[in-house]
């Protein structure tokens, strides 16, 4: 019998001061969580230098998404 589930994050890419990268995944984000909020968000992380990249500080906003997905689990 067929187990299904969902699973949703929201997902935070910033670039660091050398350029690289640095990605943030938030599991179970409340439902009416909003595009503001999201990005009021990564401004404290960057603003309170929050985290620190692979190559330096957090300096930029790249990309953010709520991602949710669908699994169907037919066989274990």
């Amino acid at each position: 019998m067929a187990t299904y589930s969902t699973r949703k994050y929201v997902r935070m890419i910033f670039r660091d001061s050398g350029g690289s990268n640095f990605t943030i995944r938030i599991s179970d984000p409340k439902d009416d969580l909003t595009e503001s909020q999201i990005l009021s968000a990564m401004d404290t992380i960057i603003n309170q230098n929050i985290f620190q990249g692979k190559t330096g500080d957090l300096v930029e906003k790249v990309d953010a998404r709520i991602i949710e997905t669908n699994i169907s689990d037919y066989y274990d």
